[in-house]
């Protein structure tokens, strides 16, 4: 045992002294290489490799790395607490720390970069979580926001802006640091036809469609009232999923309307329609959108037969079609909970959030092989377990600015 941990030791101190002495430019693209969860460890192992990471050579050689394994930006309900920002490691399955400016929350992410806004204000500001580096955005403008929709890289924000009657757009463009004026947005034939609205008695006076928001109400099996309005995080209000080629070009935008319709607004041509709806307005489900591999999917949870079933749907030749579903035993334990379901998506996984006050949960799943995996649970520094209401998914990359 003395022989073979002597062996080992001589291993170790053989191989730190043979990278000590490789040529700057071979150090930094050796580091390049690892996951950035293992360079930050590694970082500690002298002052040369600490400084490699600001050098420009190493953030040159980390650009020649294709692509990364995604990390998901994890969201709590106590994130107000301004606790340090979590993500999940999805190459390690892991849990590393980030950064995030104190106050605003996310709302996009394309490539190594997340989008916040500020609840208050409506202040965007550009961030890497990585390095922290950010970059506020000139002041939005002065309209309803209906939807975000970042994508591309580098990186573009588009503003979805009105009300579904009337739609607008303003893209952001880096390069002049200026927002676009607002171009309305036309309305393409839905791809089934709306429902009908309730009807109205002749008597009701003073009622004006543009204060209508579309809000049902009914009752649930057990007798309780129920509204259809869709209720959102904060995180996700504004979210929107986008799909676009490899270039960034023919990006389409899908968010959800106040009561849980799927909005699909085609930024290149400037059209929007509604699509048919998995389930009827007044049921009782929960509803989130999510893109990956260049597709758009609905992620659904609702009750059926004493039991609950979370499903992937993706829209295809005008109509929804399933797409993964989570295995029985792992969805019946939200049953009876009335969780809210939050989903993002990266490569071919969907990160799926289900939390309520009796049941939460955090997945990941691969849509082509419909393969389910619950993530690890997340202990804050005084050992209590974190549970997350919403993600958005980045691309850890050192080199990218703001």
């Amino acid at each position: 045992m003395a022989a073979s941990a002597h062996t080992s030791g001589g291993g170790s101190k053989k191989r730190k002294h043979e990278l000590g002495h490789l040529h700057e430019d071979m150090l930094e693209r050796v580091l390049a290489r690892l996951p950035p969860a293992s360079f930050f460890r590694l970082r500690a192992v002298c002052r040369r490799w600490r400084d490699a990471a600001g050098s420009p050579a190493f953030l040159a050689a980390c650009s020649h790395v294709p692509a990364r394994d995604p990390w998901f930006l994890m969201l709590s309900e106590s994130q107000e607490e301004r606790r340090p920002a979590v993500a999940f490691d999805a190459a390690e399955g892991a849990w590393a720390r980030c950064h995030a400016p104190p106050g605003p929350v996310p709302v996009g992410a394309a490539g190594g970069l997340v989008l916040y806004r500020a609840p208050d204000t409506g202040a965007l500001t550009v961030a890497n979580p990585l390095t922290g580096a950010s970059r506020a955005l000139p002041p939005p403008p002065p309209a309803t926001l209906q939807a975000v929709a970042m994508y591309g890289s580098p990186y573009r924000v588009v503003l979805i802006l009105g009300k579904l009657t009337d739609l607008s757009m303003s893209a952001f463009d880096p390069s002049t640091n200026t927002w676009g004026d607002a171009v309305p947005l036309s309305r393409k034939p839905d791809a089934s036809p709306a429902e009908a609205p309730a009807p109205r008695d002749d008597n009701d006076e003073d009622v004006n469609d543009d204060d209508d928001d579309g809000t049902v109400f009914f009752l649930t099996k057990s007798g309780t009232i129920m509204a259809s309005t869709t209720q959102r995080s904060p995180s996700r209000e504004h979210s929107s999923a986008v799909t676009c080629r490899p270039n960034g070009s023919n990006p389409v935008a899908y968010f959800l309307s106040g009561t849980g319709a799927v909005v699909s607004c085609d930024l290149a041509s400037r059209a929007f329609s509604e699509l048919p709806r998995i389930l009827p307005a007044h049921s009782e489900h929960s509803i989130d959108v999510a893109a990956c591999g260049g597709r758009a999917y609905a992620v659904v949870l609702t009750e059926y037969l004493d039991t609950a079933s979370l499903r992937v749907w993706e829209f295809v030749g005008g109509a929804w079609t399933q797409a993964a579903a989570m295995p029985p035993a792992m969805s019946h334990g939200f049953f009876g909970a009335k969780a809210d379901v939050n989903c993002v998506g990266h490569g071919g996984r969907i990160m799926v959030c289900v939390s309520s006050a009796e049941a939460n949960g955090s997945f990941l799943c691969d849509v082509a092989s419909n393969r389910w995996e619950e993530l690890p649970r997340c202990t804050a520094g005084d050992g209590a377990v974190t549970d997350f209401v919403a993600a958005f998914s980045f691309e850890p990359r050192m080199e990218v600015a703001v």
